[in-house]
C-alpha cells in the first residue's frame, strides 16, 4: 500500500485551509490516555489514499480562494481539545487523530503557536496510544516552534511526522489505521470547509466543496478495503450518503442553499465521530 499519511497535510491543506485563525480556547494541561487497542487490518494493498489526495483541489488554487473571499475563522469550529481523554478504543482514536491533525495544521498555517502547540499536544497524546509516537514526539513540537514564522515549514515539518506515522504503522501491518487518519482529516476538512462556506457564502468555495466527487469515491474505496469494525460502519455509510448528494447535483446552482444537505449530513458524521468514546 502506499503511503497513506504521506498525504495527510494535503488533504488538510485543500479543504481546511479555507479559513483563517485567529484563537481557539486554551488549556493549560491535557491527561494522557491509556490505550486499549481495537486492531483495523486492510484487505487489498492496492488500494491507496494517495488516489485520495491526487483528486482534490489543489493548494494554491484553496489559498486564492481564502483571498477572494476573504473567510474569517470561527474558533468554535475546531474539535474540542479537554475531549482527547475520552477516546478509549484505537479506531475511534484513529479518526480523532487525522480531526486533531486539522486542527493542528488550521492553527500552524495562521502562525497562532499557542493554539497550534495545544492541538499538537492532542495529536501527540494519541499518537503515544496508537505506537506511532516516534513521529510526534517533543523534538518536533520544538521543530515547530523553531519554524512558527513560516508557515510553508510548519507544514512541511508535519507532513513528514504523518508520513513518518504511516510507515510506522504500515511496518507493524496496520495500514487500517491509516485509512481512520485519513477519514478523520478529510472528515474535518469537509466539515470545515461547509462552515466556511456558510459564513462567506461565496459561490468558488461552494462549487470547490461539489467538486471533491472523486477524492470522495477513492476515500470510500480505501475505507471499504478495510476490515472496520462493525460499530464504524457509520463512518462509510455517512460518506455514502454525501456522495449520493454530490452525484446526483446536476444543475449549476451553488448558493449557500445548495450546500444545506451536504452540511447536515458531514455536521452529523463528524459530531459522532468527536462524540464517540
Amino acid at each position: 500500500m502506499v503511503s497513506s499519511l504521506k498525504y495527510i497535510a494535503l488533504i488538510i491543506a485543500s479543504l481546511i485551509t479555507l479559513i483563517g485563525c485567529n484563537n481557539v480556547a486554551k488549556q493549560d494541561d491535557i491527561e494522557s490516555i491509556d490505550v486499549e487497542p481495537v486492531k483495523v487490518g486492510i484487505d487489498s494493498q492496492h488500494v491507496s489514499a494517495q488516489n485520495v489526495f491526487n483528486t482534490i483541489i489543489s493548494r494554491d488554487e484553496i489559498l486564492k480562494l481564502i483571498s477572494q473571499a476573504n473567510a474569517e475563522y470561527d474558533p468554535a469550529l475546531l474539535s474540542n481539545p479537554d475531549a482527547v481523554s475520552n477516546y478509549a478504543l484505537e479506531n475511534i482514536r484513529a479518526l480523532n487523530f487525522g480531526v486533531y491533525g486539522a486542527d493542528l495544521i488550521i492553527a500552524s498555517i495562521y502562525e497562532q503557536t499557542q493554539e497550534s502547540m495545544l492541538y499538537f499536544k492532542c495529536v501527540n497524546i494519541i499518537a503515544k496510544s496508537i505506537g506511532v509516537a516516534n513521529a510526534f514526539g517533543e523534538n518536533l513540537g520544538d521543530r515547530m516552534n523553531a519554524n512558527q514564522s513560516n508557515r510553508d515549514s510548519i507544514l512541511n515539518i508535519i507532513t513528514q511526522a504523518f508520513k513518518n506515522a504511516d510507515n510506522t504503522l504500515r511496518s507493524n501491518n496496520r495500514p487500517g489505521v491509516s485509512s481512520l487518519l485519513v477519514a478523520g482529516a478529510w472528515i474535518e476538512g469537509y466539515y470545515v470547509a461547509c462552515q466556511t462556506a456558510k459564513a462567506t457564502q461565496n459561490e468558488a468555495i461552494i462549487k470547490a466543496i461539489f467538486n471533491q466527487n472523486e477524492s470522495l469515491n477513492n476515500l470510500i474505496e480505501l475505507l471499504s478495503s478495510s476490515k472496520l469494525p462493525e460499530d464504524l460502519s457509520y463512518v462509510i455509510s455517512g460518506l455514502k450518503e454525501i456522495k449520493s448528494i454530490l452525484d446526483s447535483k446536476t444543475d449549476k446552482d451553488y448558493s449557500i442553499k445548495s450546500i444545506e444537505a451536504l452540511d447536515a449530513k458531514i455536521t452529523t458524521l463528524r459530531t459522532t465521530i468527536i462524540s464517540s468514546k
